[in-house]
């Protein structure tokens, strides 16, 4: 099995398809490091050789920011807009569901996302009056 930035890769899937199971790797960026490394992107993990995998390692610790690191800048550039109190700071704080566009077709999205769904409400408990019988 290969393991590339900590991720163990699914064995029967073609590496270029496989790459992408790696935070911070999509499509383009797995056909692109296939292309430098020049692996064949249409074989299958369980067929690579120790060279290529040795080669797609190296070149993803020495270009790429992924998995934690990736993860770490993402929230730390979250926490700074929030800190410096801008408009996209106070809309991600506010949890709405939609961070910079179309205000206007999410605004009862938003207020009705915060609400419990009626599955996860605390059902009424209704107390019987005996006094009424």
């Amino acid at each position: 099995m290969a393991r590339i930035a900590g991720i163990d890769l699914p064995r029967e899937k073609r590496i270029e398809i496989a790459l992408t199971y790696i935070f911070g790797i999509g499509r383009p960026t797995a056909s692109k490091l296939l292309a430098t490394t020049g692996v064949n992107p249409n074989i299958r993990v369980k067929d690579l050789n120790d060279g290529d995998i040795q080669k797609l390692r190296e070149q993803i610790e020495k270009n790429l920011k992924v998995e934690g690191d990736l993860r770490r800048d993402i929230t730390g550039a979250i926490k700074r807009l929030m800190d410096i109190g801008c408009y996209r700071g106070r809309v991600i704080a506010a949890a709405c569901p939609c961070a910079a566009s179309g205000r206007r077709r999410t605004r009862g999205l938003a207020r009705a996302r915060r609400r419990p769904s009626p599955a996860r409400r605390k059902p009424k408990v209704r107390v019987a009056n005996s006094s009424r019988a």
